[in-house]
């Protein structure tokens, strides 16, 4: 077979997080935190002795307190110049913003911002069980933006559980396969609309941000795309799988070729999952540091003079870190002052 033939371009491990990406992606981190149940402040019910608040990223007993020092998460800081994607797979992320919208999603839903000329944020990652352990899974991803709408009104979508579409595939020997499309379909699916200034937004960047679960023992067959993307595949659960004949494991990337099939078996006697990143590159200069990402270092300066002059609008919330009521559900609230709350 030759290598046009071939599906795998290259497999490779991904050390360390943020895990590598192509153009037009920037970033992609998965965070997996066994949370204990929470206190009375939605904080962990269990000693923060040995960790370093405000920089917690060790993983000790299995969670991390990440940049909180209450509850965990992110508190304010600053984006522009590409977009966030973040999908909540389990537990819950409160956001409040510049703008002064605010939300609360989890549990299947995914946010996604599009900071463009600049807005600050916060991700607190609320424990709100007492009576119960807090797991939190989430991916984050950044998206870029062209150099056109780099300078965009910053603003959010939020895309609901129950509007992101799944589909279950049954292979001739009757194990299953379940998709899940964020963007761009796949098999047919119909993804919510992005926000309307993504690369996402424009049909011949053909996005697709999915993920695959396959049964143990599964196979199921990942239909070929256009040429000229990039597209490629990240295990982040289980212990084996094969791509095209190619061996993949826990934390592995294999870079695929968009215009050939690539079939996908589970080998291992538990799930697996992997995630599906493809889009056409923005193809330009890429100057990024920190929180912005711009073309030219000359434009990120000005960035960081923005936001030391301007604060991307300003902080209207009374801490850097804040969480809404315990027993507040999912809801949004958009800088026009719409209310959205999911079925």
């Amino acid at each position: 077979m030759s290598d046009e033939d071939s599906a795998v371009f290259s497999v490779s491990p991904l050390g360390r997080p943020p895990w590598p990406t192509l153009d037009p992606f920037l970033f992609l981190v998965h965070h997996d935190d066994a949370y204990p149940r929470g206190n009375a402040h939605m904080g962990p019910d269990a000693s923060l002795a040995g960790r370093t608040i405000g920089m917690d990223f060790a993983g000790k007993d299995g969670w991390r307190m990440y940049h909180g020092d209450v509850i965990p998460g992110f508190p304010r800081h600053p984006h522009r110049g590409f977009e966030t994607v973040t999908i909540a797979r389990r537990g819950y992320i409160d956001h409040s913003d510049s703008m002064g919208a605010t939300a609360r999603f989890g549990h299947g839903d995914c946010q996604w911002m599009t900071a463009g000329r600049g807005v600050v944020h916060s991700e607190m990652f609320p424990l709100v069980h007492r009576d119960r352990d807090n797991p939190t899974e989430l991916f984050q991803i950044w998206l870029n933006l062209p150099r056109v709408d780099k300078m965009v009104e910053p603003y959010f979508t939020m895309l609901w559980a129950h509007t992101i579409p799944t589909r279950e595939l049954v292979d001739g020997q009757g194990r299953k396969t379940e998709l899940v499309a964020y963007a761009g379909g796949l098999e047919g699916l119909q993804s919510p609309a992005p926000p309307p200034n993504s690369w996402a937004a424009r049909a011949d960047a053909a996005v697709q941000i999915a993920t695959i679960r396959l049964a143990p023992g599964a196979r199921y067959t990942l239909p070929a795309g256009p040429r000229g993307v990039n597209r490629a595949l990240y295990m982040f659960r289980g212990d084996e799988a094969h791509i095209a004949g190619a061996q993949v494991t826990r934390d592995t990337a294999a870079r695929l070729r968009p215009h050939v099939a690539a079939t996908i078996v589970n080998g291992a006697r538990e799930e697996t999952e992997l995630l599906l990143l493809q889009g056409r590159p923005i193809g330009e200069p890429v100057a990024a540091h920190g929180p912005f990402v711009m073309n030219t270092r000359a434009e990120i300066q000005q960035a960081v003079m923005d936001y030391r002059r301007t604060q991307f609008g300003g902080w209207p919330w009374e801490t850097d870190g804040p969480a809404h009521a315990r027993d507040r559900g999912r809801f949004a609230v958009h800088a026009d002052g719409r209310l959205e709350e999911p079925s």
